[in-house]
């Protein structure tokens, strides 16, 4: 929905908004509090809007009332609105305005002004010096190296993206679990609460608990013998038991191979083959509401190693343990004569891996994506620039150790002196909500179809969101509208778009706490990050105007990937990508757009990888398993697209049938053929929106299917049906 369906706000009446269902008497004293805004600030400029959110909008109005004000506001204004801005004086107490109030004339010189003014300079100074930017952000963050790095990047003809902190040794899990001036051992480490224990009290950890916790685990890996720098996979849900595990496993120097407890028994197997796992951690049941979700059979059935078996609370084990196969009781009693006992970290170079994290390819394999012992950094360094994330926190995602941001949630909280808030359930209903409101998070991370579904049920509704300081958004693209909604429900605190990859360890383009920030859009590069929109013939537009193509990253990013465990990785980033000053850029592969005002939209995979409910997925895993659904069907294309209105994209499926004359006609029944088979053997997330018959797909010269022409007829499409 746009501006052009509203009134400027000057033409709005009493009886206009009396209409959207609030008392006459309402609306008329909204109209005259309206009236003196518009008197003081104009009737469509962002102040004007700015003072509409601070003293007039609230969570219990309309959200038809929100949307009058905004687009009202906005009608004349533009693309790019601003959504939120920035208050000088609440800039100059972010983690980057104190950074800038006492450094910003020492690394801009002349240039600098002020924390908002100059933001953008010290993003560019990010990436232009970065010895000094990293150890200045190391020192804000209080990391320490049990031995310092020769340097902070050694560049290095054969290695595009350099060599990082070479020489040092250090421990991200000892880092989060380390006493700082920053941090006490009575601090609230990790706050959570189970499903069905809504009307309970919060669940509260202290550091000094969470260090024990970690410590006793890390000792009973220790008794199973495995050699240093073993993979240890963990196919869990994201709760209490499964961070202490994932930091034990860390501190212990062995590495974490991150599964989604989502995954079907196939997908499991794949991970644990491709990473060389040599045993698991899991949970017999997942229990979500009403329901029971085999977990460990889903393990045994993929043939895993030694298990690690937790038991669901409140019930014993709902089969027998194979042999090999250890309960969660056993194996920490097996460390009980050294509970309480420090665990020493085994401290490790940081080109050492720390955990192998799987990312759709081209291929039908997940590409296996290793982070470094330097990439919990970049992670935290992100939360600590752009979401502003500092002791005293509380940062709740609902996500999964499966995914980058389950391990980016474990550092960007504890590498910053905050707490990680964890609710053990499902996040689309009201126990999630009030979870958020008993928790006093500060910052919530979500994806857009979380937000869809909260705004669907009016899932918020008589919850306190207050204490919200920001949210952050990623994994999709986001909505307009169910953004503007969000923002609503905590009193329009700002949305920080972030987008980045597992292989990036963080974020390449997000916003930031200092910049104006409109809806479904990215306002900077991160920190330390450069980009480039590729033109029609390769090679990059001016970096100063707007233009849209294929997005590609400067070489040099800070806690990046340098190698892949099953591809090669410079064939994957950098064959065939153009030299910029000197050096290959880094390929990426979405389409990117830059617009007018400076802001980055995201447009959708440049390559025939999509995106589904924030999990990227290639064409080639989905086709191959609908193809094998119904022998009338020849061949297949799977497409991701986006919707008309903007968020995350559908699953189309084009279909080419043996018999042309004679084809399905049920297509009913053929597409819930494919969701079953596509939740059965990939995911059970992933639902066809549309089966679309062809005679034939479209392919190029060489016979590869032209996905994209498919993705631009069915947006096209899309597009027409809402004319």
């Amino acid at each position: 929905m746009g501006s052009e369906n509203y009134k400027s706000l000057d033409c709005i009446t009493t009886a206009d908004i009396a209409a959207l269902g609030i008392a006459y008497e309402n609306a008329d004293e909204l109209r005259r509090q309206l009236a003196g805004i518009i008197q003081n600030c104009g009737s469509g400029t962002p102040q004007t809007w700015h003072n509409i959110t601070k003293h007039l909008l609230t969570p219990e109005l309309p959200f038809s009332f929100h949307q009058m004000m905004y687009y009202g506001c906005y009608k004349y204004y533009g693309p790019d609105p601003p959504a939120w801005s920035p208050d000088p004086d609440d800039a100059n107490l972010t983690n980057v305005g104190k950074l800038l109030e006492n450094h910003g004339k020492e690394f801009l010189e002349s240039k600098y002004v002020d924390p908002i003014t100059s933001f953008l300079d010290f993003q560019e100074f990010s990436v232009s010096n970065p010895e000094v930017y990293w150890k200045t952000i190391f020192g804000k963050m209080n990391i320490s190296f049990s031995v310092p790095p020769v340097c902070i990047l050694h560049e290095d003809s054969t290695h595009p993206g350099g060599h990082w902190l070479p020489c040092a040794m250090t421990n991200p899990a000892n880092n989060c679990l380390s006493l700082n001036a920053e941090r006490t051992l009575e601090d609230i480490a990790v706050i959570w609460r189970d499903e069905g224990d809504d009307e309970l009290p919060i669940n509260r950890m202290t550091l000094t608990e969470l260090r024990k916790s970690v410590w006793l685990v890390a000792h009973a890996i220790e008794t199973l013998k495995l050699e240093k720098g073993s993979a240890i996979a963990i196919d869990m849900p994201m709760d209490i038991n499964s961070v202490v595990i994932y930091l034990a496993i860390v501190l212990a120097g062995y590495v974490v191979v991150s599964i989604a407890d989502s995954f079907a028994p196939d997908e499991i197997s794949a991970r644990l083959k491709i990473s060389n796992a040599k045993a698991i951690f899991t949970q017999d049941l997942i229990i979500r509401g009403d329901r029971k979700l085999p977990l460990y059979s889903r393990v045994v059935d993929a043939r895993s190693p030694m298990a690690i078996v937790i038991p669901t609370r409140g019930s014993s084990f709902s089969r027998i343990l194979r042999d090999t196969d250890i309960s969660w009781q056993s194996f920490l009693e097996r460390a009980y004569a050294s509970k309480e006992v420090e665990f020493v970290a085994v401290e490790q170079t940081t080109e050492a891996f720390t955990n192998i994290l799987f990312s759709s390819g081209t291929t039908g394999e997940p590409k296996a994506i290793p982070w470094n012992l330097a990439t919990p950094f970049k992670a935290a360094a992100d939360a600590w620039c752009h979401m502003d994330i500092r002791k005293g926190d509380v940062v709740a995602w609902p996500t999964n150790l499966g995914w980058m941001m389950g391990p980016w949630l474990v550092y960007a909280s504890l590498l910053n002196g905050a707490s990680i808030a964890l609710y053990n359930g499902s996040p689309l209903g009201s126990g999630f909500a009030k979870f958020v409101q008993d928790a006093r998070v500060t910052m919530l991370g979500v994806i857009p179809s979380i937000v869809r579904a909260w705004k669907s049920a009016n899932t918020t509704a008589t919850y306190d969101w207050s204490a919200i300081r920001c949210f952050a958004s990623t994994g999709e693209a986001s909505n307009v509208d169910e953004y503007l909604w969000l923002m609503g429900r905590a009193r329009y605190k700002p949305v920080i778009e972030y987008c980045g990859g597992t292989e990036i360890g963080g974020g390449f383009v997000t916003g930031s706490l200092l910049q104006h920030q409109s809806l479904a859009a990215f306002s900077t590069p991160a920190m330390g990050c450069s980009l480039f929109i590729l033109g029609a013939d390769g090679f990059p537009i001016p970096q100063s105007g707007p233009g849209i193509g294929e997005l590609a990253l400067g070489p040099q990013m800070f806690g990046a990937s340098s190698t892949l465990l099953n591809a090669d990785h410079h064939d994957i980033y950098f064959k065939g990508m153009p030299v910029w000053n000197g050096k290959f850029l880094r390929r990426h592969g979405d389409v990117f757009e830059r617009t007018s005002r400076g802001y980055y939209r995201a447009h959708g995979r440049a390559d025939d990888t999509m995106n589904l409910g924030g999990i990227k997925v290639s064409s080639v895993e989905i086709e191959r398993i609908c193809n094998s659904v119904d022998a009338g069907v020849l061949e297949t294309a799977a497409v991701g697209v986006p919707p008309a209105g903007g968020g995350p994209e559908r699953l189309v499926i084009a279909v080419v049938f043996k018999n042309p004359d004679k084809p399905i006609t049920d297509l009913i029944n053929l597409s819930a053929s494919f969701n079953s088979a596509l939740q059965k053997k990939l995911n059970p997330l992933f639902k066809v929106s549309e089966i679309v018959p062809l005679p034939s797909l479209p392919r190029t010269a060489t016979n590869k299917v032209m996905r994209r022409v498919l993705r631009q007829q069915f947006s096209q499409g899309d597009q027409n049906s809402k004319l």
